[in-house]
């Protein structure tokens, strides 16, 4: 264990050496990103899909839909779910079995920037209401943890949403029929995460692998299409102060109309 901590402390000293000349191991800028790369329609039998790589952190999000009921507290809006799987595939440190506390957190923070920018009209996915909406199922698969999972996975989920068909239908009688054809969602809005990392009294943006496992603390603002700030995660035992949390804003703000750019190309 005490050389566990040591390897831990030299590795915390180079970084943060590295981070107070604005350098990093990888040679990238404080404030810039890997390289992001997207790709839709990965997944056939899925009603849309999308792999989203952020450097060599790999995740692919598969958008399923079904005829199901309403929640009773939203009788006139459909319903949408996200489940997060971290297989040992994508690292040692993920273990098989039930969700763990992480993946409860990947999950939970993809279905807040979705949620709460409104991306989705979810009053349009009501066909009776009270009684049958469409349910939107979005799974996420890790399938190679190099650092920032948050981002890969929530840009890879708007990938997969924007990418997504659903069904043509009628409703007569109180009854609903799948018709031949498919429309695209009803989408309102392209939010986009921008998670960043302290360590020491440097803020830096996607974190690698290896920065992750020497932060004080790492925060993730999604911003939406208007630049509003939409969702707010943090996550970390050390702190932000104030004009950290407004530096980090700022940024979060810069970095998200740039993958925006690659997400959305109008």
């Amino acid at each position: 264990m005490k050389d566990q901590n040591a390897i831990g402390n030299v590795k915390r000293r180079e970084i943060t050496q590295l981070f107070t000349e604005g350098k990093r191991i990888d040679k990238r800028e404080l404030t810039e990103y890997r390289p992001i790369v997207i790709e839709q329609g990965v997944i056939e039998r899925a009603e849309g899909s999308a792999r989203a790589k952020l450097g060599n952190t790999d995740v692919i999000v598969g958008v399923k839909i079904e005829l199901g009921e309403p929640f009773p507290d939203t009788p006139n809006k459909g319903v949408l779910t996200v489940n997060a799987e971290l297989t040992p595939m994508a690292s040692s440190s993920f273990e098989p079995g039930p969700p763990d506390e992480q993946s409860i957190e990947l999950a939970r923070v993809v279905d807040r920037v979705i949620r709460e920018s409104g991306m989705i009209d979810l009053e349009k996915l009501c066909l009776i209401p009270r009684k049958t909406v469409f349910v939107i199922f979005i799974d996420i698969y890790a399938i190679n943890y190099d650092g920032n999972l948050i981002d890969a996975s929530a840009i890879a989920a708007v990938a997969a949403l924007i990418n997504t068909k659903l069904f043509n239908y009628e409703v007569k009688d109180e009854e609903v029929t799948i018709k031949p054809g498919y429309s695209c969602l009803p989408i309102n809005n392209y939010p986009v995460p921008v998670t960043i990392a302290k360590v020491g009294d440097k803020l830096v943006v996607d974190p690698s692998r290896e920065e992750e496992e020497v932060m004080d603390a790492r925060v993730t603002i999604a911003i939406e299409k208007n630049q509003k700030i939409c969702a707010v995660q943090k996550g970390g035992i050390g702190y932000f102060t104030a004009k950290e949390i407004s530096e980090a804003i700022e940024i979060a703000k810069s970095k998200s109309e740039e993958i925006r750019k690659i997400l959305v190309k109008e």
